[in-house]
């Protein structure tokens, strides 16, 4: 099965697997926003909500999905408010016509407030809950957070398939260059652990306090890695958020200070992930509808521009909560 053929997953097709587990579909099927993979809301008997995630095919193999599965159930079995696949006959992970999945339940939630100190103190206790189980031992299966995944072999891809025009793909291949260089001689992955990965506003659900959502990006890799995404706003406004985060985290589970200087750098790997990401995403059908305004000119112009503005950032002092 190609690595972008969702073509053949069809609502008949979609139906028929969930019903393969027993369970009646009693309403349509409401698409969620994910493109990596296929996810959808539906309503069982009695008024019961589930989820159900196609995976993408050929992304992950077996072997991986259920080690994120198992990570999850590790997760929940502590009182982690992370969402665990269900099981069926004994499996998380299922199979219909070629098609992995698994099912979830539907929790509700509102987006958390990354300007929220309450919330943020939460998010910190319970990221460091989180990394306390994570610790533990590490992935066998599932990758590391390296430079060539989210740097060499995304620059190389964008060098063979992006679309710039002449004047542009000078700029931007030089910044890009540029950034990556810094990225290389300061990026460092000591004493890597089990991540959630993604651990942005989108995937924590806020009802009550949080709920974490999909471990789809979980591997190895440093710690910031979970905790960089939530800051927001100028410089001072972060220093506040990563203070009250990391004095939450504490409470849970001890953090490398030295860590922070990764901060700008994870970040500079996010965008050029990102970019390469969409590009070899192309392919798929859903990708030119989601993101129109993806590989022309303007685009490519924006990019410069914030790749500019981070080659500034990797330049400046990091944040430090050290007196």
């Amino acid at each position: 099965m190609s690595e972008f053929n969702f073509s053949t997953l069809t609502p008949d097709l979609i139906l028929d697997a969930i019903e393969s587990t027993g369970i009646r579909v009693e309403s349509g099927l409401l698409a969620l926003n994910s493109y990596e993979n296929r996810v959808y809301q539906f309503m069982g008997e009695h008024q019961q909500r589930f989820v159900v995630k196609f995976y993408r095919p050929n992304r992950w193999t077996v072997p991986q999905i259920q080690e994120e599965h198992q990570y999850a159930f590790e997760l929940a079995d502590h009182d982690i408010p992370l969402i665990a696949p269900l099981k069926y006959d004994g499996e998380s992970l299922l199979e219909y016509q070629q098609y992995l999945f698994a099912i979830y339940p539907s929790v509700g939630g509102r987006q958390f407030e990354v300007d929220n100190l309450d919330q943020l103190e939460w998010m910190g206790r319970f990221i460091g809950r989180i990394h306390q189980v994570a610790k533990a031992k590490n992935f066998t299966e599932r990758p590391t957070i390296t430079l060539t995944e989210y740097v060499h072999q995304p620059i190389a891809f964008l060098k063979q398939h992006a679309q710039l025009s002449p004047q542009i793909e000078t700029a931007f291949f030089t910044i890009l260059e540029h950034v990556s260089a810094i990225v290389e001689a300061k990026y460092q992955c000591n004493n890597p652990i089990r991540l959630h990965g993604d651990c942005h506003p989108g995937n924590i659900l806020w009802r009550d306090g949080p709920s974490f959502v999909d471990l789809d990006d979980s591997r190895m890799g440093p710690a910031i890695q979970d905790i960089w995404m939530m800051l927001a706003g100028d410089r001072q406004e972060q220093l506040i958020q990563l203070d009250t985060l990391i004095n939450a985290y504490e409470e849970y589970s001890t953090f490398d200070m030295q860590q922070l200087k990764q901060i700008e750098v994870l970040r500079a790997m996010r965008m050029i992930h990102y970019m390469g990401w969409l590009m070899r995403r192309w392919q798929d059908p859903a990708f030119p509808q989601a993101f129109p305004w993806f590989n022309t000119d303007r685009y490519w112009e924006q990019q410069i521009l914030a790749l500019k503005e981070q080659f500034s950032s990797l330049q400046e002092p990091p944040l430090s909560l050290m007196p």
